[in-house]
């Protein structure tokens, strides 16, 4: 444990299996002041390579956590399976992994990636429910020497599998930091909103901002136009306590945006179309991020709210090619599925498919407001009108434009046939969102007798 360390975990810490060698230690540990198993791979000994004894020590972590209930917390650098160790050393990594995918869902398991993780080991991230990344780590399952072997095409380890690799183009790391002391510390932050497992509830926060505190600074962030472009970001900071996000995943498909954040001292997790990229329109990095997003809240009974301004799917034949249908359905599947309590808000465009998709009432939100401003509708004015009236002049196209607006294009129409349940101010959204999480803070639902769904992973 180094010196920076030492603030961040307590030196009251129980070894497991401390006279096993190898590269792995676990103990039981502080962090945050709540108890956690932490798992550390020594990269100066053998790189931090794995062999079956270290396997084991990590598969006894996991499983020391999973009958306490308590969260698996690991640093890791590792060169992958040790090869002096033979096969035994692979399955030792196997036996590892099953009894981490054990964990998963039942306690948070939380991964700062130090330095070169290589193989194997690598795959962990992808098991984690947070990864943050050191600007010295890398993470790969083949390495740049078998990729230019079989491909030809010579990288680095950093532009295979560097953090901002996995901060902009695969989503691993919901974080890039400077340091380990730094990843530590963002995970204590991160552990702060979940709870020590799915059995609990997230720890409540201490806060002095009133929750019928009036937002009219949300309403003002909106531009008068319906094509104008704002970060939601300031609406989600004037909703929540003391206007602070931890933002997750800010680097990848920031259409986007996933944070957690605490209203009325509960921990929340805030799914929003961002119109700064993309126009927040859904496309493939988008509709994956907010479906883990989801289904991490719900595992660790994070109550959502959905903030909608959405113009729809982003077109593009490379899209679909790409599965668009299948992705596009995780996200449907994370929300159908998610019993935590649900608020939906639409701020301003909710439009076709991915307006339904941004939990929408008949996905199952336990309530739906909409600002005046609400757009609600399979399409927007001009392409419905170019759609119903492409014969018509130009004159009349405008007037028939301008009456589907007025008409048509208004959250009271949605409202009167009760898919929105009220359409606010924008100035009580913190105050009608706080007393819906209260009053569905009792909320349960009984889960049907099944191994589990088959939506799309």
């Amino acid at each position: 444990m180094t010196a920076a360390d030492a603030g961040l975990l307590s030196v009251r810490a129980t070894a497991l299996r401390a006279h096993v060698p190898g590269t792995v230690s676990a103990n039981v540990e502080e962090l945050g002041g709540r108890p956690v198993v932490l798992v550390r791979i020594d990269p100066t000994l053998r790189r931090g390579a794995l062999d079956e004894a270290s396997g084991a020590t990590l598969a006894v972590a996991a499983r020391a956590a999973l009958e306490a209930r308590i969260p698996l917390v690991g640093v890791l650098a590792s060169s992958g399976a040790d090869v002096n160790d033979g096969v035994a050393a692979l399955h030792g990594w196997g036996t590892a992994a099953r009894a981490i995918a054990a964990c998963s869902g039942v306690v948070p398991i939380l991964l700062a990636v130090t330095g070169a993780t290589v193989s194997g080991p690598a795959l962990l991230l992808g098991m984690a429910d947070v990864v943050v990344l050191t600007d010295a780590a890398s993470a790969y399952v083949v390495g740049p020497g078998a990729v230019a072997a079989f491909t030809g095409e010579q990288l680095t380890a950093s532009s295979l599998g560097g953090p901002g690799v996995h901060r902009r183009s695969s989503g691993v790391a919901a974080a890039v930091v400077t340091d380990e002391a730094a990843a530590v510390d963002l995970l204590s932050v991160v552990l702060a909103h979940l709870p020590q497992s799915c059995d609990e509830e997230p720890p409540l926060w201490a806060s002095d901002d009133p929750v019928d505190r009036a937002t009219p600074e949300a309403g003002r962030v909106v531009p008068p136009t319906a094509t104008g472009s704002y970060d939601v970001r300031d609406v989600a900071r004037a909703v929540v306590d003391d206007g602070e996000l931890l933002e997750l995943w800010g680097g990848w498909a920031p259409n986007l945006v996933t944070a957690f954040a605490t209203l009325g001292g509960r921990s929340i997790g805030i799914v929003a179309n961002q119109p700064l990229a993309l126009a927040g329109t859904l496309d493939i990095p988008a509709s994956q991020k907010g479906a883990r997003f989801v289904a991490l809240c719900d595992a660790f009974n994070v109550s959502v709210l959905t903030l909608v301004d959405t113009p729809g799917f982003f077109p593009g034949k490379d899209l679909e090619w790409r599965g668009m249908i299948r992705h596009g359905a995780q996200l449907v599947g994370a929300y159908a599925r998610a019993t935590v309590p649900r608020v939906c808000v639409v701020l301003r465009k909710a439009y076709g498919g991915a307006y339904i998709v941004m939990d929408s009432k008949d996905m199952g939100n336990d309530l739906c407001l909409a600002w005046p401003s609400a757009e609600m509708a399979v399409m927007g004015a001009q392409g419905a009108v170019q759609i119903l009236h492409r014969r018509e002049d130009v004159e009349t196209q405008q007037r028939l434009q301008a009456e589907y607006e007025a008409t048509l294009l208004t959250p009271w129409v949605a409202a009167e046939r009760g898919l929105v349940d009220a359409v606010i101010d924008p100035g009580d959204t913190r105050r009608e969102v706080a007393a819906a999480f209260d009053a569905l803070a009792t909320k349960r639902e009984v889960l049907g007798r099944r191994s589990h769904d088959n939506l799309p992973l």
